[in-house]
């Protein structure tokens, strides 16, 4: 959460400046959220760790959980159920995919 937070608080910065559109906010946004899953897998798992596939998922699915949770209730808006079920899904698979590319990475 705490890179979530960092990157939010710099994007939020740059756009004062940059102006970006729409669409890329929402890229900008989701990249955020999977640099902040794989930094959370990443110290879950650790290089060369064991289980990292199901660790990965486990720790992609908390993180959205916890983001869908806290965007339904900071912000009063009630996206549609397939809107929240896709990012728990992205979390899912952004944190398996990592977990397992960490799990995969050699200990020096």
């Amino acid at each position: 959460m705490g890179v979530t937070l960092a990157c939010v608080l710099l994007f939020a910065l740059l756009m004062q400046w940059l102006k970006p559109g729409d669409n890329v906010i929402r890229i900008i946004n989701q990249l955020i959220k999977l640099g902040s899953i794989f930094a959370g897998v990443y110290v879950t798992v650790g290089r060369g760790g064991e289980n990292g596939l199901l660790l990965g998922a486990g720790v992609g699915l908390c993180y959205m959980l916890l983001g869908v949770l806290l965007y339904a209730l900071l912000s009063g808006q009630q996206l549609p159920f397939t809107a929240y079920l896709s990012d728990i899904a992205m979390g899912v698979a952004g944190g398996g995919i990592a977990g397992a590319i960490v799990a995969g990475m050699r200990r020096r």
